[in-house]
């Protein structure tokens, strides 16, 4: 048995929570090998003044305390996003939350914003010495569960954060938190984005004003996805991540968990994501840059999204099931599709099922 199948053995054995945080450990510790390799110049990418060697990044919920952002993108990651942090730390909700769908290749999730707060986040950010040190790290900002005023935890988080993270993404799209979503209503977020925009544009001691990115859930009907891309375009924002976990699609799997309550993640949330996601590109005119998530477990998919209208490119549940060395994989593997199809680079070929 290799090493990478003794250890994927031994994680799978554990619950999924404490594998998950034996990972943590590993990587913290340097016991977690680097697989960087160079690559290929036909992913490399610019977005908001940002390079980025590959369009692969890492999906916030796996490194949700800034822990190993850098360890992260050491596997070959073009850029990895931390979160979500809320103002107070909170413990999330009762275990087990976290329940892993093996024959699905999916991940249910009910965790519920769990971190250790603002503070300790930002001192682990700042531990990175110098944004853009290891590479492109984002922020995922959220909400304490008890808040009485959700929006002024995102104007907290973020006040507290500038110029600790490269970008940040506003989470008003996890299942798991009560009321989170309705701030993806039309004036909840039209009065979100105006706050946060005025936060960024005050802060006049940072040379570069970050990119602030709103992530939004895949279960939207056709009038709430018109007035978020409406809302979006009014405040000229710079990006948006579609899509967090979806409550839906639970019907046609055959795994234990199944049944759990949560947000479903994995491959069969990939079509439903990709499509939201060339809607969303047709809705804001391809105006505004977008990250595809959801269901990504190979290079075609990553292709996919790309042609569907993503800019850049995210994953998580997959490396559950397909370890760290997925990231090279699904790196040669979208080359040669872009090589195939004729493009040089990566911005060719943004958004081409369109055209």
């Amino acid at each position: 048995m290799g090493l990478y199948n003794l250890a994927r053995s031994l994680l799978f054995s554990l619950p999924p929570e404490r594998a998950h945080g034996l990972a943590i450990f590993g990587l913290k510790s340097g016991l977690v090998l680097s697989d960087h390799h160079s690559d290929e110049d036909i992913l490399a990418t610019k977005l908001w003044g940002m390079d980025f060697a590959n369009p692969v990044g890492l999906a916030a919920g796996f490194d949700k305390n800034a822990e190993v952002p850098c360890a992260m993108i050491a596997q070959g990651f073009g850029f990895v996003e931390t979160g979500t942090v809320t103002p107070k730390p909170q413990a999330g909700n009762p275990k087990p939350r976290l329940f892993r769908l093996t024959e699905d290749q999916a991940v249910i999730n009910r965790m519920g914003f769990n971190n250790l707060g603002l503070e300790v986040y930002a001192k682990n950010l700042k531990r990175r010495a110098g944004l853009g040190k290891c590479g492109v790290v984002g922020a995922n900002i959220g909400a304490n569960k008890d808040s009485e005023d959700p929006v002024s935890d995102y104007v907290t988080c973020l006040k507290r954060l500038l110029g600790l993270a490269n970008y940040f993404t506003i989470n008003i799209s996890s299942p798991n938190t009560p009321g989170l979503r309705k701030l993806q209503g039309r004036d909840a977020l039209d009065n979100l984005l105006s706050q946060l925009l005025s936060v960024r544009e005050a802060a006049t001691e940072l040379d570069v004003k970050p990119p602030l990115l709103v992530k939004i859930a895949p279960d939207l009907d056709e009038g709430e996805r018109r007035d978020i891309a409406e809302i979006i375009l009014k405040h000229s924002l710079d990006g948006m991540i579609v899509s967090n976990t979806t409550v839906d699609l639970k019907n046609g799997l055959t795994s234990e968990f199944a049944g759990e309550s949560g947000g479903l993640s994995g491959a069969p949330l990939f079509d439903k994501s990709t499509e939201l996601l060339s809607d969303m590109y047709r809705l804001t005119n391809g105006k505004i840059p977008l990250i595809g998530v959801g269901g990504i477990s190979s290079g075609e998919d990553a292709y996919r999204k790309i042609r569907a209208g993503a800019s850049l490119v995210q994953l998580y549940s997959a490396l559950i099931f397909h370890g760290p060395g997925l990231v090279r994989k699904i790196k040669l593997e979208l080359a040669e599709a872009l090589k195939k199809d004729g493009f040089t680079s990566i911005n060719q070929a943004v958004g081409a099922d369109h055209r």
